[in-house]
């Protein structure tokens, strides 16, 4: 994987960009998260606390080239299933997770660490 921070360019964006990371799978399909999700990876985690000399101002990108886009895809619906669910009183539902994608998603989430 490798991290990365892209300008927004635009002063509007710049104080909404650093709340927000983007994710790159190997094919190229980008996914813009809550930072705050992305965070559910310890390994992301651990990625976007390296000090940088970039602003806070500016997007981080993470580009995953073991992690085909259907993969990252429900990678990225679980960290929002995850943010809405920890610590919720309401009954929690089942997670889908189509049996075709299973062992690929098993080894995304090991290397993951979620």
């Amino acid at each position: 994987a490798v991290v990365s921070t892209q300008s927004t360019g635009e002063d509007q964006g710049n104080s909404i960009a650093a709340d927000f990371v983007k994710l790159v799978s190997n094919d190229e399909h980008e996914f813009i998260l809550k930072r705050s999700h992305a965070l559910t990876s310890g390994t992301i985690k651990a990625m976007l606390s390296y000090p940088t000399n970039f602003k806070n101002k500016e997007m981080s990108k993470v580009q995953f080239r073991e992690i085909p886009s259907h993969v990252l895809c429900k990678v990225c619906m679980y960290f929002a299933y995850k943010n809405r669910y920890t610590n919720s009183t309401s009954e929690i539902p089942e997670f889908p997770i189509e049996p075709e994608i299973a062992l690929e998603l098993l080894m995304a989430a090991n290397f993951l660490d979620c």
